[in-house]
């Protein structure tokens, strides 16, 4: 009911609209599963810090994987961490109770000294990241020892490979705390979730978190040399190569998914167009959830345009497309081409956008399904 003006004058009068502008939700909680010597079993158990780790999880020093990733993680820049305990030689059950945890990075550091973890929980680690809008960091193959060896061996390894997935290698050496500071090797998922991180926050998500700016730190470098002809070899399979470069130090060497290329997940080989994808998807997710009761007509479909334009428009103004105007950065689709009468009849409304990711490419495709009120399902 609008209200009754008295008296001449300039009224000013506040409209809800029923959406409040899109928030980005958080892009680097990372997900730890491993074994621990205490801790509740299989039960996700959010972490602040590595102290706050080992006053759950205690010291392991007969498997110190999982504590050494969740260190190395919080000196390289991580923030926010969530563990799950796991028991046997798997972690399929583990893994399981993070369906309902949020996380965007999930590292599974070896179960035992020295052994890889089965391919059944590398494969269900992928589909979960893949579930969930997260990236798997996977740890390379003990046995690797060269980057032939990682070409040879990658097929059967990550039998199943997508943009789910970023696979760094080699294998890290660096003081262990637990051994008054003897040097050994480490599984380099924790520092490289570390990194990304940091770089988020730095940069911002869409930035790659590789480069000489992004340098592992607590003293580590890589198990094994590698050299630019190593890279030629790894770069075209999607894995990560870990360098040494003076006086920088130990980076990431590469940025790249284990998009099979000529798949559907293709457009999507780079890790920083994939993990600002899947920013992109579940903020919008998120954001637009305040329309589910409305009326899918086109007076909501207006809305819905402008509140991801307008929270598009602040990423483009924070650098995070490759395009110098908004028409070149992205575009926005909710209206009678993109939701038809049966969509509406079924209570759906279609969002398409896309956007220039920082890559050399053409647009970026995103579509989502809005659940609005009116429909018969």
């Amino acid at each position: 009911m609008s209200p009754e003006y008295l008296s001449p004058g300039v009224y000013v009068e506040e409209l809800k609209t029923g959406l409040h502008p899109i928030p980005g939700v958080p892009t680097s909680t990372a997900a730890f599963v491993g074994a621990s010597a205490q801790g509740p079993l299989h039960v996700p158990t959010p972490v602040s810090s590595f102290a706050d780790f080992e006053r759950v999880f205690g010291r392991s020093p007969g498997n110190p994987d999982l504590g050494h990733a969740v260190r190395q993680f919080f000196a390289n820049g991580g923030r926010a961490a969530v563990v799950v305990r796991a028991d046997g030689p798997t972690a399929e059950a583990a893994l399981a109770g993070l369906d309902a945890s949020a996380f965007n990075l999930l590292c599974l550091p070896p179960l035992l000294p020295g052994v890889d973890l089965p391919v059944a929980t590398r494969v269900a680690a992928a589909a979960l990241c893949r579930r969930r809008r997260a990236l798997f960091i996977v740890d390379p193959a003990v046995a690797w020892a060269s980057a032939r060896d990682a070409e040879a061996g990658l097929e059967s390894y990550m039998p199943q490979r997508g943009a789910e997935s970023a696979l760094y290698f080699p294998f890290v050496r660096g003081p262990d705390p637990l051994a008054n500071g003897q040097v050994r090797t480490f599984a380099p998922c924790g520092a490289i979730a570390g990194v990304m991180a940091r770089t988020d926050v730095q940069r911002g998500v869409w930035k790659a978190p590789a480069g000489t700016d992004v340098a592992l730190k607590g003293g580590l470098s890589p198990a094994i040399a590698l050299a630019n002809r190593d890279s030629e070899i790894l770069n075209p399979l999607g894995i990560n190569a870990l360098r040494s470069f003076s006086p920088v130090g130990t980076v990431p060497w590469g940025a790249r998914t284990l998009a099979r290329p000529g798949s559907a997940d293709a457009e999507y080989k780079y890790v920083p167009v994939r993990r600002f994808a899947m920013f992109l998807e579940e903020s919008l997710s998120q954001g637009l959830q305040g329309l589910v009761f409305e009326p899918n007509t086109a007076a909501t479909w207006a809305r819905v345009r402008t509140a991801v334009a307008d929270f598009l428009y602040d990423l483009f103004r924070q650098g995070a497309m490759a395009a110098n105007t908004t028409q070149d950065a992205f575009f926005v689709k909710c209206d009678a081409t993109t939701t038809t009468e049966a969509d509406i009849a079924a209570g759906r409304a279609n969002l398409l956008i896309g956007f220039a990711p920082l890559k050399p490419a053409e647009f970026v495709i995103l579509r989502l399904e809005l659940r609005l009120a009116g429909g018969d399902a």
